[in-house]
């Protein structure tokens, strides 16, 4: 480890500025390689939030005012620096959340197309003229930024979860204060720096990090702010929709998954096998589109088993900076017991262990690529979301029992299937509860392309062209002429 690059300490940004939390307190960033602090985080209390929403009021007077060709040149500009800083901003995002270097690339790559999406959408906000009932009557209809926004965005991708909500409200014309994952914040900071240094005015975007209950619990009641939009748990997801709407706040709520994959037997097995190991297995399994629960069609089934569980086991754990390591580490200590709990409920409900199944070494955060086959639908992992690297194979012979069991949970984010029947693609369609669907390849999280869920997966869309609609307000205006 000694050649290891250095990792930057970060700082709360408020009203332009970088700096520390009124109170001198930080926390920890540990290295999830390792299990070693590799720096600090500023934490910020109730006078950082005050000031933070002070900027954030501040900012929103005269960022709305800023013409929609300026905001989207902005929004390329953050872009383009992306870009430039990709090594480094990667090389962060590895050491303290500990995906590999090229998925990390990639994160930031897909940043960079988010706000060139944006770019374009801030152009597209359109109101309308309605004719009057009468010749002296103009009707209009206008789009306007909502106001201040909350954004929430969790560790598991800290760049791609939260410029999703950055590129969209500063499209719309809206200022933020942003609370970003005080597991990885360093990645989120650099992102925000983006924006900052090409040109977004101070106090349009706000950073702070610190205990997520209590900024929570200040920021989204607050009169200032009008709108609120969530990454993360169902649980914690469902307490702040409640909280947002006791006070009429407008939410956007990307919640938990538990992704079926139904493999059907015009597919090949092996091939897609192989490109599912790759899928599952990516982030350490910690995404909440995840393929989790994977339905096998007769006689498909054993090849695909054989081959995902062959793949799955050549997996190599390690350090996301080393070249030879295929997949990384848990993001802490907590979901490596969550692994082990789901593991051993697994096993005693009677499902078959194929590989893995237990933490290596003690020095950072890996537990074994694992798979687990005839997993009873009362096991654990079968209803909780296991955001993980634990795959569930199970085989059907009964397509209305498989569809059955798609929708058995109440998860309604992602679903994948993999037919070369239009017919049986048609079905998965119609029968088949979730807000988004791939067949035969990963095409979910694209800029150009919605991203959201349903049931308890959440509401609202981030991403395509409705990704701006959350953060307008709708204004209608009716004039006569005297």
């Amino acid at each position: 480890m000694a050649d290891m690059p250095a990792y930057r300490s970060v700082s709360l940004l408020i009203d332009g500025a970088w700096s520390p939390a009124a109170s001198g307190r930080t926390l920890s960033v540990v290295n999830p390689a390792t299990g070693e602090p590799i720096g600090t985080v500023a934490h910020a209390g109730i006078d950082d939030l005050d000031r933070a929403l002070a900027a954030a009021e501040k900012g929103l007077a005269a960022w709305r005012k800023v013409s929609p060709l300026e905001r989207a040149r902005v929004l390329n500009g953050a872009a383009r620096l992306l870009r430039e800083r990709s090594e480094d901003i990667a090389i962060q995002m590895v050491l303290e959340q500990g995906k590999m270097i090229g998925e990390a690339r990639g994160e930031v790559e897909r940043a960079a197309e988010a706000c060139d999406w944006m770019a374009g959408e801030a152009q597209r906000v359109y109101g309308r003229v309605i004719p009057g009932r009468a010749g002296n009557i103009t009707n209009l209809v206008l789009r306007e930024p909502v106001g201040i926004v909350a954004a929430f965005t969790p560790w598991n991708f800290p760049v791609n979860q939260i410029v999703r909500k950055v590129a969209g409200a500063l499209a719309a014309g809206c200022s933020l204060v942003v609370k970003g994952p005080e597991e990885a914040p360093g990645s989120c900071a650099e992102l925000v720096r983006a924006f900052v240094d090409a040109g977004a005015p101070a106090g349009s975007v706000n950073l702070v990090y610190g205990t997520p209950a209590e900024i929570s619990e200040y920021l989204v009641p607050h009169p200032l702010v009008r709108k609120i939009s969530f990454t993360g748990s169902t649980v914690v997801g469902k307490h702040l929709a409640a909280l947002a709407g006791k006070h009429m706040k407008l939410t956007t709520m990307e919640l938990g998954g538990h992704a079926p994959v139904l493999v059907f037997r015009d597919a090949d097995p092996v091939a897609t096998a192989r490109a599912l190991v790759g899928n599952k297995f990516r982030n350490a399994g910690q995404s909440c589109v995840n393929p989790t629960r994977f339905l096998i069609e007769g006689d498909a089934y054993e090849p695909f088993a054989a081959t995902f569980i062959e793949a799955a086991a050549a997996l190599k754990p390690g350090g996301g900076l080393d070249p030879a390591t295929t997949t990384g580490p848990l993001a802490n200590i907590r979901r490596v017991e969550a692994m082990e709990r789901l593991t051993a409920d697994a096993l005693e409900k009677g499902a078959r262990l194929r590989t893995g199944g237990k933490r290596i070494g003690n020095a950072g955060f890996f537990f074994e690529p694992t798979v687990f086959t005839d997993v009873p639908t009362s096991a654990a992992l079968m209803n909780e979301e296991p955001f993980g690297p634990i795959a569930m194979i199970n085989r059907f012979d009964d397509r209305e029992a498989a569809y059955a069991e798609a929708n058995r949970l109440p998860y309604g984010l992602s679903a994948y299937a993999f037919t070369t029947s239009s017919l049986t693609a048609k079905e998965v369609i119609e029968k088949v509860e979730s807000a988004m669907i791939s067949f035969n390849h990963f095409g979910l999280g694209h800029p150009e392309t919605p991203f959201g869920g349903m049931k308890d997966s959440g509401y609202g869309f981030e991403g395509g062209s409705e990704a701006i609609e959350p953060y307008l307000q709708t204004r209608f205006m009716t004039m006569a002429d005297l």
